[in-house]
């Protein structure tokens, strides 16, 4: 991969220079010392991967993935010192289309690989996700409103990934605190940052939000979060329990896992939504719930901060309804049966 580095810190280039190193196989495609720079960059010449820090100077890495997005979008994965004591400006980061997070590998300390391990993790997946062009279709069906499909057990099923947090969090806070239905959310987020993200959700959220714990059942009211890089599924028994199989999925959790899951052991009313990310997860899935008679929803190009696992529902013809993130809430209010 054609990688560009984002950081002012002289040692922290070079402890990245060093782990790239390592995989032959990547190269580095520019050195930006602030969030201005790499939007110019990018726009001149826009690499595979942008590895972001977060504070810098003249403009930090928030804006610089908004702007690079927004202008010359790639895959971005933030690296800065410390992830936990920046996880709130992570996922702003991510709100913005950054698909996950990592700590700066440290230089001159311990088994130079053992230290680069977790970022040249992290480049992996994002590579095999870049390159990923997996999903399948079938049929649509007929669709209907989750009222008509069962009033006493209901739920709503979200599916995201990069530009995510800001999204759900959209559509969260557009839900009332007497939502008539469950909440259960698969964002592709590494585990280390599911109770953060959960805490994050719930500034703007009406309904409580937490990480979604293994053997409970949803509940109307409540919004749950999947919490490990297992996928989150739900038994027969309408449970929730988390599987690491398919071991070969890219995408962990899987929106896709879950949604399967749903149409098989659910039988109350579901309304699904697919929102912004990279890549097709999400899409077969949502495709699935549509041929079982449930609503779905997938947002728009004009508001998705990466319009990948939308798009391949809209080309699929996996949603009822594609729309923009501000009118999702108002159309699952309707979907559910509950005058706005």
């Amino acid at each position: 991969m054609r990688i560009g580095i984002v950081n002012d810190l002289p040692i922290a280039v070079e402890a990245l220079k060093r782990a790239l190193a390592l995989k032959p196989r990547h190269h580095i495609a520019w050195v930006a010392k602030n969030g201005a720079e790499a939007v110019e960059l990018c726009a001149k010449d826009t690499p595979d991967l942008v590895l972001m820090d977060l504070l810098m100077p003249v403009m930090d890495g928030i804006e610089a993935t908004r702007r690079i997005m927004a202008g010359s979008p790639c895959a971005i994965l933030v690296v800065t010192v410390s992830v936990g004591a920046n996880a709130w400006r992570v996922f702003e980061a991510m709100g913005h289309g950054a698909l996950d997070a990592v700590d700066t590998p440290a230089l001159g300390t311990g088994n130079p690989r053992e230290s680069a391990a977790p970022l040249l993790a992290k480049i992996d997946i994002i590579e095999r996700l870049v390159v990923d062009r997996g999903g399948g279709a079938s049929p649509a069906g007929p669709a209907e409103t989750a009222s008509s499909a069962g009033l006493q057990n209901r739920l709503l099923a979200i599916g995201a990934s990069a530009g995510g947090p800001a999204a759900v969090a959209k559509v969260l806070s557009g839900l009332p605190k007497d939502f008539p239905a469950a909440v259960v959310v698969v964002q592709h987020v590494d585990e280390q940052f599911a109770a953060g993200m959960a805490e994050w959700l719930s500034r703007d959220c009406k309904l409580p939000v937490r990480v979604a714990k293994e053997g409970e059942r949803p509940a109307a009211g409540v919004v749950l979060l999947a919490a490990t890089n297992d996928h989150l599924t739900l038994l027969p028994g309408g449970e929730l329990a988390y599987t690491p199989d398919p071991r070969e999925y890219v995408y962990r959790p899987s929106v896709d896992v879950f949604f399967q899951s749903v149409t098989r052991h659910w039988t109350g009313g579901v309304v699904g939504v697919l929102l912004t990310g990279m890549g097709r997860d999400g899409a077969v899935g949502l495709k699935a719930l549509r041929n079982q008679g449930r609503h779905t929803i997938a947002q728009d190009q004009a508001t998705s901060a990466v319009y990948g696992m939308p798009k391949a529902a809209a080309t699929l013809g996996a949603a009822v309804e594609i729309l923009p993130l501000d009118q999702i809430a108002p159309h699952l209010l309707a979907a559910f049966g509950r005058k706005q």
